[in-house]
């Protein structure tokens, strides 16, 4: 008889075909996985014996593929975050007043608690504005159109709003730990704004409630 010529793709694929006959029983789920990964592998080694330097250069793909993939991954998350800093809301879910997160900003800056201190200043800030009518209370405003909204009605201070508008996103979505020094620059906004806001009103601006942190005026 004459002699077949066959290469081995063409016997594994001869092989798959027979196999896939209803004389065959079905494999189970456990199975299917195990001939797709061992078909896999089969590609892989079939691939890497025509490539010129075989497994090695094989070996170097999946590194710098794997090193694309970490790159884009941190590419993409520094990026979510810059993005959260511009999307999320200024407010959490309780409702307080100006008042009540000026105190509540004193009480975490006592403790060193600089980041959650920060966060609150700055809502205080936003409701001192809010309640004054200088800005209309919007559901969901960000940090970040805070300093733009207000820095509109208060041109004078809109380097310290924008200021205090990136301390606020750096403690809150990017990570970082809040300080001392950033703590005391959004709270000297908190009473600039004050200060303009009871000027326009003819009225005193009422004291900062002290909770044993001396604020730096």
């Amino acid at each position: 008889m004459p002699t077949i010529d066959i290469d081995s793709d063409a016997a594994h694929d001869a092989a798959q075909r027979e196999l896939q006959k209803p004389i065959y029983p079905k494999p189970g789920l456990i199975e299917r996985l195990l001939e797709w990964i061992n078909e896999l592998l089969y590609r892989l080694a079939d691939s890497g014996s025509r490539l010129p330097g075989g497994w090695f250069t094989i070996c170097v793909l999946l590194i710098l593929l794997v090193v694309g993939i970490i790159v884009a991954i941190r590419i993409a998350r520094r990026t979510m975050r810059t993005d959260r800093g511009g999307r999320y809301a200024l407010f959490g879910e309780q409702e307080l007043s100006a008042a009540e997160h000026r105190a509540t900003a004193e009480q975490c800056a006592a403790v060193g608690d600089w980041a959650v201190a920060i966060r609150h200043r700055l809502r205080a800030v936003a409701r001192e504005l809010e309640d004054a009518r200088v800005l209309d209370a919007i559901p969901g405003r960000t940090a970040t159109e805070l300093a733009r909204d207000a820095g509109k009605a208060m041109p004078a201070l809109v380097t310290e709003l924008t200021m205090a508008a990136t301390a606020f996103n750096d403690v809150t979505y990017g990570e970082r730990p809040g300080t001392e020094a950033a703590y005391r620059m959004v709270a000297q906004l908190d009473d600039h704004v004050r200060f303009k806001t009871a000027t326009s009103s003819g009225a005193a601006p009422a004291a900062t409630p002290s909770t044993g942190w001396a604020e730096v005026r």
